[in-house]
């Protein structure tokens, strides 16, 4: 019985590969495994160092966070971004090398397409360089309660920092939206929870009202805010009343200040409000008011 005829052709590819795949592609196999395994190792090791952080400020007695633990802890989303940035390029490069290509002939269309994505990333590289700066100059930090006008964009953004990287800043709204904007966008930061906030009240009442009596009422209501035990440890010294604000044809507006700490202006805001109806109620003078004296201040920083 004869003996088929081996195609050595045929199997020469087939070794080729093999070969390939057991240097190669097995290569490539362990950059991508070691790439997951190195995102996996920064997330957790990220996660492991704002959780100390944030347990720190949870086992104190403190209200709200440092200025040291804001910036550690966005520093520590940054670094990790950075890093994870990095090595993603350095694997991609070597996996381009391990699939045969020349990296050296690839300088001439990778200076045409640098000098392309150059003109076509010039957004990209203002996001960077404008978010170093805001790290290294502290601007705002995770936690923070900011305002964020972008250029282009007729409506600031408000909401609290949960996220910073050196290109984008994510914000979640009051209403538990999340807000990105890009770094390079940004034209003016208000940042409404630096080491120490206003709450402002303007009460509105009408100009045949003595402003005298008014005036006693707030600072009552005034001085028993600032010894409730609820609300005392928010507040920095006790809140003013400033007195007439501004004139109108049937309205005088009274304002009352009060200094609190970072981020706890619009809970001191809301419970003065309070206090201020019921009082103004009680004596009588709300009803003689313009409207209820709850009208939103502006916050002063």
């Amino acid at each position: 019985m004869p003996v088929p005829a081996i195609d050595v052709a045929a199997i020469a590819p087939l070794t080729d590969v093999s070969d390939w795949l057991r240097s190669s592609g097995l290569k490539i196999v362990l950059l991508l495994l070691g790439a997951v395994l190195i995102t996996r190792f920064a997330g957790w090791l990220r996660d492991r160092i704002t959780d100390r952080i944030d347990s720190t400020f949870r086992h104190t007695d403190a209200l709200i966070r440092t200025e040291d633990a804001k910036y550690r802890h966005a520093l520590a989303q940054v670094l990790t971004w950075v890093l994870l940035s990095v090595v993603y390029i350095a694997i991609g490069v070597e996996v381009i090398r391990c699939l045969g290509f020349n990296l050296a002939g690839l300088i001439a269309p990778a200076a045409v397409f640098g000098a392309a994505l150059g003109f076509g990333g010039q957004r990209v590289v203002q996001d960077l360089v404008a978010g170093f700066f805001l790290i290294t100059e502290r601007q705002y930090g995770f936690g923070d309660v900011v305002r964020i006008d972008a250029t282009g964009v007729s409506a600031p953004a408000d909401g609290i920092v949960e996220d910073l990287t050196l290109r984008i800043t994510k914000l979640r709204s009051s209403d538990g939206e999340v807000i990105s904007v890009p770094n390079g966008q940004i034209a003016m930061v208000t940042n409404l929870s630096k080491d120490w906030a206003r709450a402002v009240v303007d009460v509105p009442v009408a100009a045949a009202v003595d402003t005298n009596r008014v005036n006693e009422v707030l600072q009552e209501v005034c001085a028993k805010a600032y010894q409730d035990r609820r609300i005392r440890p928010l507040l920095l010294d006790e809140p003013s009343v400033m007195g007439v604000e501004s004139l109108e044809v049937d309205q005088v507006n009274i304002r009352v200040v009060a200094r609190t700490l970072p981020g706890k202006q619009f809970e001191v805001r809301r419970e003065l409000r309070a206090r201020i109806v019921a009082a103004l109620r009680r004596d009588g003078l709300i009803a003689e008011a313009s409207s209820a004296a709850s009208s939103p201040a502006a916050d002063e920083q």
